[in-house]
This record gives structure tokens, sequence and C-alpha cells, in this order.
């Protein structure tokens, strides 16, 4: 992940308008609930030159005991593992509370640079007030103001001043976004396979509002997990919160290279499910399905297969889809699902040289040629692959517009049968020469 910075303080203190300020975007959900920032949420940012992560954690809540706040802690914890340095955020407001004494207390134990900052000083008064929070016991201090972004120049020095120049770059990785209905079992999968609680997992729907992304560098594997909200049906969608969470969602798709799309295997394959797995499509991202809970379900010889005949039957067209039949919980197939997706991203990002293309694809034109039109004889001269992040094949003919659904179906059935496209959508144009 190269630099990280985490944002911890307790509830409310602006941690993540400070995070929205640092990244230049929109990307935790502001709003006054307390606690809304339940997961950890990863941005970029860039000053003077040097790239770094911003982790925007849950606040903090010592001795609570409500599940979210119990399980925000291990977040920090666990954020604190991981980031490189931190941003303690106070509020001038409130002057120094009993909790910001308990953080400040694990904070100085921590053998990592630490930022405090007072946020929403945006007066003279309260710039006066800031010197309360020099009892903290920290050696520096920054008095912000995040909502305008006044004090925030002078903290992004002292922090790119940390980072070394060969910090790694991983933007080239694969990213891989699990998508899914709440309850499916999301968390749970990325959780078992990373082998740590990356996610709070507890049965509320709705509980993973935001996106988090997470560095897989195990076994030889390296690439970035998003984790995206669960997509509530649009009936229950009555808080602003949700509808952001759905936003969210489809940005996590556009990010991604793959797609797991989880499906409850006590449910089927529903028409919330057919919404996800359109918009991956349009969006010309691969695809894996994952049927989760498998374990749950009790099996005659042939439920697999007439499962999985049911799913092709409902996403057809685009069948050439890897289906796989999995656990979360009890780790079944996880890694399995993992290798079909690694392989589906290959997929979506090989080259085939122009030569190999027009032999082999040329050659099965020629065995089945395009129907004719008014009696000419419709012919396919050449074929070439344009330069996309997905598969996009150029066709060059007499005849372009005559060529019709059904043979541009051949068309891309045996571009699927010759050279394996599993899981990746693909784009056929048509074009005159």
């Amino acid at each position: 992940m190269g630099f990280s910075i985490a944002i911890v303080g307790r509830p409310n203190v602006g941690k993540s308008t400070l995070f929205n300020r640092l990244i230049g975007g929109n990307k935790a959900i502001v709003d006054d609930v307390s606690g809304v920032t339940r997961d950890r949420i990863y941005g970029k940012s860039e000053w003077n030159g040097k790239k770094f992560s911003v982790i925007d954690t849950g606040g903090v809540v010592e001795k609570s005991i409500d599940v979210f706040e119990l399980n925000i802690k291990k977040q920090v914890e666990l954020a604190l593992e991981e980031s490189s340095a931190i941003i303690f955020t106070v509020d001038v407001t409130t002057g120094i509370t009993d909790l910001d004494e308990y953080i400040a207390r694990t904070l100085r134990k921590v053998k990592k640079p630490v930022f405090l900052v007072v946020n929403k000083v945006d007066n003279s008064d309260r710039f006066m007030a800031a010197n309360e929070f020099w009892a903290l016991g920290f050696e520096k201090m920054y008095t912000i103001a995040s909502i305008s972004g006044s004090g925030t120049g002078e903290l992004l020095d002292d922090i790119a001043a940390l980072i070394l120049d060969d910090e790694e770059d991983i933007s080239f990785l694969p990213k891989f976004a699990v998508i899914g209905q709440p309850n499916v079992g999301k968390s749970s999968f990325i959780n078992n396979l990373l082998g740590e609680e990356r996610n709070i997992v507890t049965p509320i729907a709705g509980t993973t509002r935001d996106s988090t992304h997470t560095r897989y560098n195990k076994f030889g594997k390296d690439f970035i997990l998003i984790d995206t909200a669960g997509i509530r049906k649009k009936s229950k969608v009555h808080e602003d919160l949700e509808f952001y969470s759905v936003i969210r969602a489809i940005k996590s798709i556009e990010e991604a290279d793959v797609c797991f799309l989880l499906v409850n295997a006590e449910d089927g394959i529903e028409s919330q499910d057919m919404e996800l797995f359109s918009l991956a499509i349009k969006r010309n991202k691969g695809l894996v399905i994952l049927v989760n809970k498998w374990d749950l379900l009790e099996k005659s010889t042939n439920t697999a297969k007439e499962f999985e005949t049911r799913i092709r039957e409902k996403i057809a067209p685009f069948v050439d889809v890897p289906i796989l039949f999995i656990s979360a919980l009890e780790k079944q197939r996880i890694f399995q699902a993992l290798e079909i997706g690694l392989k589906v991203y290959e997929n979506r990002t090989q080259i085939i040289k122009t030569s190999v293309l027009n032999d082999k694809m040329l050659e099965a034109i020629a065995k089945y040629p395009p129907p004719t039109y008014r009696n000419h004889l419709i012919k396919i001269k050449y074929i070439t692959q344009i330069d996309k992040p997905y598969p996009v094949f150029a066709f060059f003919s007499n005849y372009p517009d005559q060529i019709k659904g059904a043979y541009k179906q051949f068309l891309e059935n045996q571009l699927r049968n010759i050279f394996d496209f599993s899981g990746v959508p693909m784009r056929l144009l048509f074009k005159e020469k």
C-alpha cells in the first residue's frame, strides 16, 4: 500500500470531512448521525509530488456495549497497525473529553508519527481555545478547519516530508470488486480471504455502507479487493445514507477490473442480482458468479448442475461466465474463487496478435460466411483488436451495416471458442473497407 496515514478520533470531530479534504473528493459518507463511518475507507492523496493513502476510521468509543462501537474500536486498532503515521483529530468546540484522553494514552504508546489536529478552528477565539490541547502531550499541534481547508497545508507539508521517494506504486494491480445484496456474505468472504477482521461482520442489513480497498499480497498473488456497500432493494432505500451506498457500489464496479457477484444459494439469483450483473456488463467488467452459503442447502445429486443451469438461463445471452459454489463462512472454495478471478483478469487484459486473430477468425468465417445482402456477397476482409482495457474487436467489411445480430453472435462465439474470454464481456465493431 506504500505510505498510509490513518485518521483517528472520537465520533463527530470531523474526521470524514478532513478525509475528504485530504483526498479532494467526497468518498466518505458525511452525516450528523454519530458513528456513520462504520468501516475503514481508503483514499489517495498527493502533495508536493508525494503520493500516499489516507485511511478514515470509524469513531473510537471506549467501554461501549453498542455492537458497532465495540467493533469500531477494533477497526481503529487495525488501522493503527496498517498505517505509517496517524492523524489524531479533536474538536475545539468541545474541548478535551475523557475519550480524547483515552485515545491520546493509546496513541502515545504507538511507535509511529502522530499528528495532533485540532479541528473547527475558524476564528481567533477558537485559535486561543485550541491551546488547551497541548495538555494531551504531543510534540506538535495543527489548528485547522477541515470544512474550508484552512491550516491543512502545513499538515500536508509535514506528512509529505515523511514519505520516501521510492514508495511502491500499486495502481497497476488487478482490482476485484465484491458485489451483491446485503447479507449475502461479502464481508465474511473478504475477511476469510485475508485472515483478519477486515470489515465489521454483523447480521444487520446495510452494515457496510462504504466501499473499502484492501491489498491482498499472499501466496504469490497480489491484487486489490474492493468491498462494496450492500445494495438494498429500492423499496427499502429510505435513508439518504442508503442512496449514497448504491452510488458508491456503482462507483466500485467502475473502479474494478473483475467483479465477484455473490448470490445467496437459499434465494437463487434474484432481480437485484441481475441488476448488478447488468451493471457490470454495461461497464465491460470481468465477472465471476459465486453462489454463497452452499453448505446450508440440502443437496441431491444434480443440485449444483440444476442450479447452474437456472442461473445461465437467467443471465442469457452472456452465459460465458464462471460459476462457483462456495461457503464464505466455512472457507469452502474461496481460494479457488481467487484463482478464477485472476484467470478472468488475464482473459480481459489479453492482447491477441493481429496475424493470429486473422488466421483463426478468417478460417472460421470462410467455413460459415455471413448471409448475402440483396444477392451481394458480404466479405469480412480483416479483423483487429482495439487498444482498450477490455476486449474490443473491429471487423472490416464491404457491407458492415448488413451484418445482422445472429451472425454477430456467431463471431463472438468463435472468438470465445478460439481464445479464452470466459467471464469477460466483449464489444464487436463493424467498419467499412
